[in-house]
């Protein structure tokens, strides 16, 4: 019998595979970024990450927060009315998100799943924080979508064949995105989120035992049906275009970043283009944690479309990543600081043994 209970306990081998993907793409995004930067001059590639200067590394973080606060009301807004959390929290827990997704070896879902989690704690239901972080995540992608089907139509205007290659290729992932995100969408509005349920209802229970609130009445579906409430389309709409401005404000990271390295006449178009498509290829290698090697192939690929050396293109990829770093280990601090005050008042309210 304790050979058989062992046997269940052990995970199905599908399940040990699955939790080895972000290592395997772990060591897949190292090995191509070692390969770019043993394939280019490593000075020249400091040389064009020094002249950007400090004045304009901080400039670039101060953007990425602006970015992150706004996702984070995003999140608050998509919930407002449903639950009793100001926009605080969520903007806390989405630069915890952030940080877990660009500096834990997780795939780009783990701080959605850990953000979920710890919404809880403010005393949200477990149902209504998995139906909330569903929602954000498909407004996030489909406003990212809208941003790279921005970038298409721009770099479809750039003459070239290697540029009108690109444009085509882009444009059928992206037909191929809308299809998935479609079907998405269905699962979460039309009741089609039975299978949800059996996956993420049982973290919901989980969420709710550790945030001492028990899920309400019909659980993740129940949730999803009262955030896509007809009647709530103005604070839909409003966390929608909040995600949409947060990808177009990315842009003027590129833009900052290739100014203060020398790059005359780069327009923001040109840097709409850079910030769209690199984040979509950065997104289809969601695997690999943080994109990495992934952003920097990306924008050799796509700065040589606007005469930018390889050198350039990753002291940018480079300068892009500053923020991750700077940002994201307070970020991880935050995290553990909330799991050590929640599990100091777990402590308090459990009565001592007589």
């Amino acid at each position: 019998m304790a050979g058989a209970g062992a046997a269940q306990a052990r995970p199905s081998l599908g399940r040990r595979l699955l939790r080895r993907v972000p290592l395997l793409g772990a060591a897949i995004g190292v090995g191509l970024a070692l390969w770019l930067v043993a394939a280019n001059d490593v000075g020249a590639v400091a040389d064009a990450f020094g002249r950007i200067g400090l004045l304009g590394i901080a400039a670039v973080v101060l953007v990425r927060v602006a970015i992150i606060g706004l996702c984070g009301v995003a999140w608050a807004r998509i919930l407002t009315g449903l639950v009793g959390v100001a926009a605080g929290p969520f903007v806390v827990l989405r630069f915890v998100r952030e940080g877990v997704n660009t500096l834990l070896p997780v795939a780009s879902v783990g701080g959605e799943v850990l953000g979920a989690r710890l919404l809880t704690f403010w005393g949200v239901t477990g149902s209504a924080s998995a139906a909330g972080i569903l929602v954000d995540m498909f407004f996030q992608v489909v406003t990212e979508a809208a941003f790279a089907l921005t970038g298409v139509v721009l770099l479809s205007q750039v003459e070239g064949e290697q540029a009108a290659t690109l444009a085509a290729w882009c444009a059928k992932g992206l037909a191929l995105s809308g299809v998935v995100l479609a079907a998405f969408f269905a699962v979460q509005r039309y009741g089609g989120a039975a299978f949800i349920e059996r996956r993420v209802t049982a973290l919901a229970r989980r969420f709710a035992a550790e945030g001492g609130t028990a899920p309400a009445g019909g659980g993740v579906q129940a949730s999803l049906d009262a955030v896509w409430d007809r009647r709530r389309w103005l604070p839909l709409t409003q966390g929608f275009l909040l995600h949409l401005a947060a990808w177009f404000l990315g842009a003027l990271e590129i833009w900052i970043a290739l100014r203060c390295i020398g790059i005359e006449g780069v327009t923001l178009a040109e840097a709409v283009v850079l910030e769209s498509l690199s984040q979509a290829i950065k997104s289809a290698a969601f695997p690999v944690p943080s994109g990495l090697g992934v952003q920097e192939g990306g924008f050799v690929v796509l700065g040589s479309l606007f005469g930018i050396d390889p050198h350039t293109a990753l002291a940018l990829s480079l300068v892009k990543r500053v923020p991750d770093v700077v940002l994201g280990v307070p970020a991880l601090m935050v995290w553990q600081t909330i799991e050590a005050r929640r599990g100091l008042m777990v402590a308090k309210a459990v009565p001592p043994p007589i």
